[in-house]
């Protein structure tokens, strides 16, 4: 059996690019051949270094010819419909996009030849569904649950995300300013960790932050490796995100996180996720629970300074956020996708 895998955004290495090469392996470890559309032959390498994958004997292709030849398709949309003639599409939604003429005559010619729309969320599906007129599957993210433990906690708040705002508004300046007021208002011992990747369209955006963190304990680590992110989550006592925070998410819903792997991957660590109630987010936080949804600035400040406060309320929510985390692991991911491709 050959497969055929295409993601135009391969080159940001991102939770996205874990998503679809992850289905990529699941694929290969169970005896499929598999190709993979990008002009750099690099690039696995590039992303296995970053994401920690694995993804020895999957080869990388000029062109997978929208299908020909073979058995299997996975696409990434960019928000257009491909013509693909594989024995079996799959296409695959990450961004709720909405506006972008999804119910023309062309697409839904082409969509008679999509086998299955599959989207990363629930939040994603309704939107793509509405955009489309499909009827969507949803295969949440695989998280590498195993991998992502609990550490010595110190006093860390940490974000894990993208240094751009090429599409999402990640919004790390909102946490910046969030954690300087708290510095200003007597918070002391507490450190802030940023931790990104800024390959694509962050190096003018990397110096503002910088700027504006000067003065504070506020580190901003830049590309770093898999084993590095996951030290700082087993560190880290509380998980920051403000991805989406002033956009009207019924309005511009590709502008919000769509899921949250970073959210998750907090939650094995046992780091409390405190992050915008917005978007995929309330799909995987439940608050008060295993984790917290903020509204507002000052909302997002007294819940940080109540779980400071409460060592033992922060660990009650550490211990249930480690186990809502398992509900989003590899396993369930594999099982899934061999699902879909049966």
């Amino acid at each position: 059996m050959k497969a055929a895998i295409f993601d135009p955004y391969l080159d940001t290495l991102g939770g996205g690019e874990r998503y679809v090469l992850t289905f990529a392996r699941v694929l290969k470890t169970h005896g499929w051949d598999v190709d993979v559309q990008w002009h750099d032959p690099s690039i696995l390498q590039k992303i296995d270094e970053r994401l920690n994958i694995g993804l020895d004997g999957i080869k990388v292709v000029e062109n997978v010819h929208t299908g020909t030849g073979y058995d299997l398709i996975f696409w990434l949309s960019d928000g257009s419909i491909p013509a693909l003639w594989s024995k079996k599409n799959i296409l695959h939604f990450q961004t709720p996009f909405l506006r972008v003429g999804g119910g023309s005559l062309l697409n839904r010619l082409k969509l008679k030849k999509i086998s299955k729309v599959v989207c990363n969320s629930r939040f994603t599906k309704e939107n793509i569904d509405k955009e489309f007129g499909t009827s969507s599957e949803i295969l949440y993210p695989p998280v590498d649950v195993p991998k992502i433990k609990p550490l010595e906690k110190e006093n860390i708040i940490l974000y894990v995300g993208r240094f751009s705002k090429l599409q999402q508004e990640k919004r790390q300046d909102v946490l910046i300013d969030a954690f300087k007021q708290l510095c200003d208002g007597g918070l002391e011992g507490w450190k802030l960790v940023m931790i990104g990747g800024s390959n694509i369209g962050g190096e003018e955006f990397m110096r503002m932050l910088r700027e504006k963190a000067r003065g504070y304990l506020i580190e901003i680590l830049e590309n770093q490796p898999f084993a590095k992110v996951t030290e700082l989550y087993g560190k880290a006592k509380i998980f920051w995100s403000a991805a989406g925070f002033g956009v009207d998410e019924n309005i511009q819903p590709q502008k919000v996180e769509h899921f949250g792997i970073s959210t998750v991957e907090a939650m094995a660590a046992g780091c409390v996720p405190i992050v915008v109630n917005k978007g995929g987010y309330k799909e995987v936080v439940e608050n008060g629970v295993d984790g917290f949804l903020w509204n507002d600035v000052g909302e997002l400040k007294s819940i940080t300074l109540h779980l400071i406060k409460e060592e033992r309320r922060r660990e009650e929510i550490a211990k249930n956020a480690e186990r809502k985390s398992k509900e989003f692991s590899q396993e369930r991911f594999e099982q899934e996708v061999l699902q879909h491709v049966v």
